[in-house]
């Protein structure tokens, strides 16, 4: 679908696709040296950054610290944990909150220690560490970046634009290189329906999740899986994509469905419970409520099912009022809008999709099997998550890698030596049954929370794939012969995602962390990731 137009740039900008804080912190570690454009598909505030309301880890620089965290973040991953990464990553975690910090981030101080950030501890940790901001800690984390990003001479934030695919060796004109690298990506501005050819020095994906392949989520509607979608189709290695993380605790009402139960309710005192009032955690694992998410959601979907419940509850009437609004005021505040007071009453709360843990697979650069690509955040793999994310690990990860990405792009030349070719649309036409792209948004959406959710058996996931690739072939059929647009884009990377999950867990022989499935229910005694690699094969061998 491209012409013989050439298009040539000789300084070419770095393009970050996804506008939370893994893109912004790579956007503004770099833009003292070169431009940066960064497509944002929705409103800036509509990052799942902004939806995370637990916080970030806070490991203190000492040996003893930083050990405990590696501990509590392998054995959360259930094996899959790649203890290097994740020993990396604490060391370097204590330097990620000072970059915070000194962005303008606004964490919650001890009440008469101000110079003390206050720590809470979440279902996995075996201390408080988790630094937070109230109960919105990525909504202020975004705003404090995002002040720094949009009066940035050097950063152009175009909203409401959405990556389309990446540019390769096979879209440019006249090249004998036979290096295997990305020039840049076609992108659609979603509202005059223009396609763009964006040449880049490199383009950094921070697309974030895959939750919206699920009917029930917390993630917003950009979490389409859009950057993972990508890479895979430019050639790239996607890994662990079985692993979709469920949050226990989602506030479940008619007027709201996406609304997230922070972990840390539970860690300063909630209980999770049955309508008779009976707690039931302890059934399952002795740390109770306080239990990883994989465990925690199983057993939630466990009682949910046998009982015929629609919902469990989470009491919260256990914690002083004080400590609610001062620590929780938005949970409150929104529970409150409901006319639910949860100072006296429980909430009624059930499991969604949260997570990805798989994803492109990179090095701790954020780099990719292709040179010039970079992955950051929900949107990678590597290999810090495991089996299973121990909560607030995310948003360390992504200040963590967006800054070593940062320091790798610089390295890389600006110049750009190739012309490439423009976005052809001839003999396209505008589509009269737009109608067929609404039925399988809703068709795959609903398959996969019945087929592919907390508790899998072969025979779902069997017929789950074999209606993914009915729906593959309807939708890239219309793709090839109608103009696109926003929901025809994000259909396609939910399907192509959608695929790369079912295709992972019916590789899995077994049940490990997020991924369980009744018929192989035991564990292997060593664990190995799945990695799933794309008939264009580009292979990088920094990745063991």
């Amino acid at each position: 679908m491209v012409d013989q137009t050439a298009l040539i740039r000789l300084e070419s900008p770095v393009v970050i696709v996804g506008c939370g804080l893994a893109g912004l912190t790579v956007a503004l570690e770099l833009a003292e040296q070169q431009k940066i454009i960064i497509l944002s598909k929705k409103e800036l505030s509509t990052s799942a950054t902004a939806w995370a309301q637990g916080g970030i880890v806070n490991v203190v620089n000492d040996p003893s610290n930083i050990e405990a965290h590696v501990s509590d973040t392998v054995k959360a991953g259930d094996g899959l944990v790649v203890e290097s990464v994740a020993r990396y990553v604490a060391q370097s975690g204590n330097n990620a909150i000072k970059w915070l910090l000194n962005k303008g981030v606004a964490f919650s101080r001890n009440e008469n220690e101000s110079n003390n950030l206050h720590l809470v501890k979440e279902g996995g940790h075996s201390v408080p560490r988790i630094a937070h901001a109230a109960d919105a800690t990525g909504k202020a984390i975004l705003l404090a970046l995002l002040k720094k990003a949009t009066s940035h001479p050097n950063i152009d934030i175009r909203v409401g634009w959405i990556g389309i695919d990446l540019i390769d060796d096979r879209n440019i004109h006249d090249t004998n290189d036979s290096e295997k690298k990305i020039h840049g990506i076609y992108a659609l501005d979603i509202k005059n329906q223009k396609i763009e050819a964006i040449n880049a020095s490199a383009v950094v994906l921070a697309t974030g999740g895959v939750g919206k392949v699920y009917r029930y989520t917390s993630n917003p509607d950009t979490a389409t899986g859009d950057g993972i979608a990508m890479a895979w189709r430019a050639g790239c290695r996607i890994a662990n994509m079985e692993f979709i993380q469920f949050h226990p605790t989602c506030l479940y009402h008619p007027k709201e469905r996406t609304f997230l139960l922070s972990e840390a309710l539970r860690g300063a005192g909630a209980t999770l419970e049955l309508p008779s009032g009976k707690e039931f955690m302890k059934n399952y694992d002795p740390r109770g409520d306080l239990a990883s998410r994989d465990i925690v959601a199983r057993s939630i979907d466990f009682e949910m099912k046998e009982r015929g419940l629609d919902c469990i509850f989470l009491n919260t009437t256990k914690i002083e009022k004080k400590i609610l609004l001062e620590h929780f005021p938005n949970i409150s505040a929104r529970c409150a809008k409901l006319g639910i007071d949860i100072s006296k009453e429980k909430i009624p709360a059930v499991p969604a999709a949260h997570y990805t843990c798989g994803g492109i697979i990179t090095d701790l650069n954020g780099l990719t099997d292709l040179k010039g690509l970079y992955a950051i955040g929900e949107t990678a793999y590597t290999g810090l998550h495991g089996a299973n994310r121990l909560a607030s690990n995310s948003l360390l990860e992504c200040v963590v890698i967006g800054i070593n990405a940062a320091k790798d792009i610089s390295k890389q030349s600006t110049t750009s030596k190739f012309s490439i070719k423009e976005w052809d649309e001839r003999g396209i036409e505008n589509s009269d049954e737009s109608v067929v792209i609404s039925h399988n948004w809703d068709e795959l959406r609903l398959m996969m929370w019945n087929y592919v959710g907390i508790v899998r058996t072969d025979k779902r996931l069997t017929r789950a794939l074999h209606r993914i690739n009915l729906l593959r072939d309807e939708i890239h059929d219309y793709y090839k012969n109608y103009r696109i647009d926003l929901d025809l884009l994000e259909l396609r990377n939910l399907i192509t995602c959608s695929e790369l999950i079912v295709k992972s867990a019916l590789s899995r022989r077994e049940s490990r962390g997020l991924h369980y499935t009744c018929d192989n229910p035991s564990s292997f005694h060593v664990a190995t990731p799945t990695i799933l690699t794309p008939r264009i094969s580009r292979k990088f061998n920094f990745l063991n």
